[in-house]
């Protein structure tokens, strides 16, 4: 049999590794097949032009698309018919209660299918993890692809159960946290286990071994541990991707104790990573993650010109990618604040005859308390600014972020504007309408943020707490002196 005559099934199509192994079958001549739960979802990606129309059969480098649910017997037994090898590269990032038996569950419908359609190869795309550790003690996310790959080598069907750690690639969820953490902090105090130790690899080396391991002799029924030439402290991969793109190096403190939990929403505030997906990549790199074996080199080979260097696939993947965007969005965010900051501290004067005459509440803070909660906020102000701005900028969101940038611009003139009105300006109800306006834009503010990510919301809503303070306070004052303009 012919490569051009083979029918290849491929689920996880629209994923990133799914979609680099479609791509790379199709440049080979196969016929794919993909199991998708939206054709036009397919048809909307960038090779999407290689798929046939619906009811036409796939010929040499096109594909065709069965729509159907992976979980369902009924969809995967009619995407199996008449495949010759199939790749199971579907993982939910779930965070059911039951995710992990949800995950086998789909996996050991995925092989009976195959076994009955006599598939004669499945290979599936797993994770790393330390062979003298219970696989009961892996974290949810890691336990699962085990689990999964172990259901798979128990179907009946030849499988090639592939394992591998950190994929460097430019829409790799791991690789996207890496990039941002590494640009983003000059530093950070981090948990411990930022000194386990990940064997990272390049894309195009897992889609290698994924699309080479279709050729498989028959009776091989197993796991391969692939990965990069180097194994590295996750610490280091960020200093090592710092300096690749020429920003130099970083450094990392190692806390006693940091949860996952809380790491997760640390990289939800300072990355485009959600914490959903933040949880189960934080949860796989609690585990020393390397290769034990190249066995699948023995086989296939190892990809052409050898396994690419940590360095050299980070600038593979950022080729086309805007690394300066974080750099130029806080120094711009940065200046508008400190501006804001300046105007309101010039304009400001509360040693003056005029406002010691004023009658105040008896819940007026100290005197002291005002620039030092200032300080503190502006510098909120301008963090959560600059990360909302640059996430909405990455994840293309271009109108959600004109309208944010927008809507802070507004908030730092109001800012500015009560201290001229209230100090410069002598005008007390003036003043509490600004007062109250800003109050409103700060809510707004906040909620903007929260869309971007839950926990830039909350981090900003002390400035949306002190604002409505200062809102009530403004007017009471205005109210304590109706003699004064």
């Amino acid at each position: 049999m012919t490569e051009n005559s083979r029918l290849a099934l491929v689920t996880g199509a629209t994923g990133y590794i799914g979609g680099q192994v479609a791509q790379e079958l199709l440049r080979r001549g196969w016929r794919v097949r993909l199991l998708s739960r939206s054709a036009e979802k397919v048809r909307s990606l960038p090779w999407g032009d290689a798929v046939v129309r619906d009811g036409e059969s796939a010929g040499s480098g096109q594909a065709e698309v069965f729509e159907g649910d992976a979980s369902k017997a009924r969809d995967v037994a009619r995407a199996m018919a008449d495949v010759d090898v199939a790749w199971y590269l579907l993982h939910s990032m779930g965070d059911s209660e039951d995710f992990v038996r949800e995950e086998v569950e789909m996996a050991e419908t995925f092989g009976r299918a195959a076994r009955k359609a006599h598939v004669g190869r499945i290979v599936y795309l797993g994770g790393l993890h330390p062979e003298d550790e219970k696989v009961e003690d892996l974290s949810d996310h890691l336990r699962s692809r085990v689990e999964v790959g172990r259901a798979l080598m128990d179907s009946g069907v030849p499988t090639a159960a592939l394992q591998t750690g950190v994929v460097i690639g430019d829409e790799s969820s791991s690789f996207i946290m890496i990039r941002h953490l590494a640009e983003r902090l000059p530093g950070a105090i981090a948990p411990r286990w930022v000194r386990n130790r990940i064997q990272p690899i390049a894309v195009a080396d897992v889609v290698h071994y994924l699309v080479g391991a279709a050729d498989l002799p028959a009776d091989v029924n197993r796991t391969f541990d692939v990965g990069g030439p180097e194994s590295i402290e996750y610490a280091d991969m960020l200093d090592q991707y710092a300096r690749a793109v020429g920003k130099g190096g970083r450094f990392m403190l190692t806390a006693p104790v940091t949860t996952p939990e809380l790491a997760a929403n640390w990289i939800g505030l300072v990355t485009p990573i959600s914490t959903k997906l933040a949880r189960p990549l934080v949860g796989s790199l609690q585990h020393d993650t390397v290769i034990h074996e190249r066995d699948l080199d023995d086989y296939i080979g190892a990809p052409e010109g050898g396994h690419t260097p940590f360095a050299d696939a980070v600038r593979r993947a950022v080729q086309g990618v805007d690394t300066s965007r974080w750099r130029r969005v806080v120094l711009g965010t940065s200046a508008a604040v400190a501006v804001t900051a300046v105007v309101g501290s010039i304009a400001s004067d509360p040693t003056s005859r005029w406002y010691k005459a004023l009658r105040k509440p008896f819940f007026m803070p100290p005197g002291w308390l005002f620039p030092v909660a200032w300080t503190a906020l502006y510098a909120d102000i301008a963090a959560v600014g600059s990360l909302s701005i640059a996430d909405l900028g990455e994840q293309g969101r271009k109108d959600e972020q004109r309208a944010y940038i927008t809507a802070l611009g507004t908030n730092l003139v109001l800012n500015a504007g009560w201290s001229v009105l209230f100090f410069d300006r002598k005008r007390l109800t003036a003043a509490s309408v600004e007062a109250g306006l800003l109050a409103l834009s700060t809510a707004d503010l906040v909620r903007r943020s929260a869309a971007v990510s839950p926990e830039k919301g909350v981090v900003l809503s002390p400035y949306a707490a002190w604002t409505g303070f200062a809102a009530v306070l403004s007017t009471t004052i205005r109210a304590l002196n109706p003699r004064r303009r």
